[in-house]
């Protein structure tokens, strides 16, 4: 699994994982695991698969490290 950092976490549900590259990964809160959204926080490290959801590349299996 890959590694990263909650750039934003939006209230709508979603936000955006930093990648350590050049793009950012959106999330979902359906796909967060062992998580639940309220407790997430920009600046927060977390694992993921990057999967092809339908808008493009996404985040699925985020979870806190």
């Amino acid at each position: 699994m890959a590694e990263g950092t909650i750039k934003v976490v939006m209230q709508k549900g979603f936000g955006f994982i930093d990648t350590g590259s050049d793009k950012d990964l959106f999330f979902h809160s359906s796909s967060l695991e062992g998580v639940s959204f309220d407790q997430l926080r920009e600046g927060q490290r977390v694992s993921y698969t990057e999967a092809n959801g339908p808008k493009g590349p996404c985040a699925e299996n985020v979870k806190p490290i």
